[in-house]
């Protein structure tokens, strides 16, 4: 259900490339975040770094690398704590793969409502609905 979207850049495109930063991508968000891999899609896109820049200078010239992860989750699905974890965890995870990071490295936790978020034409919301069992005819309530 989650959607990510990295682009990164590196003065030297890693030799495991961007099939190894998809899958990572896909294991912390199920790692940190309980997000089913099999409905996990991933879109990366790799960046000339004499096209990036931070701080006005190119990650060319600087000789480091830097990426931006938006990962687009259902509102409420998971604590500050987790998404905390899933941050560090990520950028942790990309230093591994795309050597020195600059700082200017982002992680963006979208949290969207889940009546405005699905996938295959359903809502979560629809989802969520469709999958809790019907209400219970019977009532609690005694007269008098």
């Amino acid at each position: 259900m989650p959607m990510v979207q990295i682009k990164f850049a590196s003065p030297a495109l890693p030799s495991e490339g961007e099939e190894a930063i998809a899958g990572a991508a896909a294991r912390l968000a199920q790692r940190w975040l309980s997000k089913d891999p099999l409905v996990t899609a991933v879109l990366v896109e790799h960046v000339d770094p004499s096209r990036w820049f931070c701080g006005g200078v190119s990650l060319r010239e600087s000789g480091v690398s830097a990426f931006w992860l938006d990962i687009r989750i259902t509102e409420g699905t998971n604590s500050k704590d987790e998404k905390a974890a899933f941050i560090a965890a990520t950028f942790a995870a990309m230093a591994d793969l795309l050597g020195p990071l600059h700082p200017e490295s982002y992680v963006h936790v979208v949290e969207a409502r889940a009546d405005a978020y699905g996938y295959g034409g359903l809502t979560q919301e629809r989802r969520y609905i469709a999958g809790r069992p019907a209400p219970s005819p019977q009532s609690n309530f005694s007269p008098g």
